[in-house]
């Protein structure tokens, strides 16, 4: 038992760390390197990233990550031993529904209605496309940044309260 209480616990750090550090990578580089472009490139360019970012690899980070951090809470909790990882787990289950929520219920609408937008020709009309995604959007990312970037710490110290077997 106690080897998939570390197995899962050690997955779960390790797709909650890559999630945090893909959202963490939009808030610093891409979107700081798209708000540099014209509209239609800042546009055409968020088209293209949320059409190559469905993929069964961000699958795994988005679902796995929350799949992982179950089983491990369930693991520990269940599974005898040590619980001191428990509340840091249950903190990171908090924090990454959290991730889930904001996604889903914010940035995700936010990049539909940008590719429902097409791409227009009319430079006005790119203008208010951009407009009403680019400032949101960053908001909704940089918040969703910032609980999973906490949801990976939790996860952290629960896999050193694991192992220190507290």
């Amino acid at each position: 038992m106690r080897v998939l209480q570390g197995v899962s616990l050690m997955g779960a750090v390790l797709l909650t760390g890559l999630s945090a550090g893909l959202y963490y990578g939009f808030a610093s580089a891409v979107m700081p390197g798209l708000r540099r472009s014209g509209d239609r490139t800042f546009v055409e360019g968020m088209q293209r990233i949320n059409t190559a970012i469905l993929n069964g690899w961000f699958l795994l980070l988005f679902a796995g990550s929350l799949l992982l951090i179950a089983v491990a809470g369930s693991l520990h909790l269940w599974g005898g031993g040590s619980r001191g990882a428990v509340p840091w787990i249950v903190a990171a289950a908090v924090l990454y529904v959290a991730v889930l929520v904001i996604t889903m219920g914010f940035n995700v609408p936010l990049n539909d209605a940008l590719d429902a937008g097409g791409l227009p020709d009319s430079a006005e009309r790119l203008a208010e496309l951009r407009e009403r995604f680019e400032g949101a959007w960053n908001r909704w990312n940089l918040l969703r940044t910032v609980c999973n970037t906490a949801a990976f710490g939790c996860l952290a110290w629960a896999l050193v309260r694991y192992g220190n077997g507290s």
